[in-house]
């Protein structure tokens, strides 16, 4: 398995030429790019050869993807970035209802078609207000999945289990529109809370091999992507999340 690992992790701890020879040094063959990335796409597709690092994934804002499609394009075209992931919507964006959220999943097919005439292919990330339900029941995640049917989906496995949801069952449920998976870990309670509960992907409370063999069995995911959203010391998250995956495939 090759291990992707989201640079977002390592946002705090610059430059980004150290950041790229310690991910390659830890193991990782391939990263994922977020927006603060790409200010310089020529100089970050040769930081990336120099390391041996390919970029087959990215996040990228929704006022990009709806605004300015073409510089998303030319951004994943230098990068090598098949697959365009917008990864949030902000808590005052959000819509408060089903009909709402079937509004927004349309706003998604129409960035899905823009990335499949680019021949790119185009995925929503998943935090945890997704699986909340809203006061008329519905549960966003599932209206996003089911009234645009064409877009693929990067689960983030942890953030699932923070919003209250068994993601076995979402695996189960949803499992052709997996297409790439961020693997994060979940601090025991009382732990790591300089690190907002966020704990090294192994050393938590996720059954990572299990959830890891249901991903690798049940969806089409090539992609799995180590994140920490606030680790204290990205070079430490890097190595011991890489050593204790690749105990998970023994």
């Amino acid at each position: 398995m090759n291990w992707s690992f989201q640079l977002y992790s390592a946002r705090k701890f610059q430059p980004w030429e150290d950041v790229l020879r310690t991910v390659a040094e830890a193991g990782y063959t391939q990263v994922e790019g977020f927006g603060g990335l790409y200010d310089d796409p020529p100089a970050l597709r040769a930081a990336l050869d120099h390391n041996g690092l390919s970029m087959p994934t990215g996040h990228f804002s929704l006022d990009m993807l709806e605004g300015d499609f073409p510089t998303a394009r030319r951004i994943a075209g230098m990068l090598g970035i098949g697959t365009l992931i917008c990864p949030h919507l902000a808590a005052d964006l959000r819509p408060a209802d089903e009909a709402g959220w079937r509004g927004f999943a349309a706003r998604l097919t129409a960035v899905h078609e823009s990335c499949r005439r680019a021949g790119l292919r185009f995925a929503w990330h998943n935090h945890d207000f997704e699986f909340r339900p809203t006061a008329d029941g519905a549960v966003p995640m599932r209206t996003i999945l089911d009234a645009a049917p064409e877009i693929g989906w990067e689960i983030d496995v942890a953030w699932v289990v923070r919003g209250g949801a068994d993601p076995l069952s979402w695996i189960d449920e949803y499992a052709s529109r997996i297409v790439a998976a961020h693997v994060k870990d979940i601090a025991r309670p009382g732990e790591r809370q300089d690190e907002d509960g966020w704990e090294d992907v192994g050393h938590g409370v996720m059954d990572w091999p299990g959830l890891l063999k249901a991903l690798r069995d049940k969806t089409p995911a090539k992609v799995f992507v180590m994140e920490h959203d606030n680790p204290s010391d990205a070079a430490r998250f890097a190595r011991r999340s890489i050593a204790a995956a690749r105990t998970f495939q023994e």
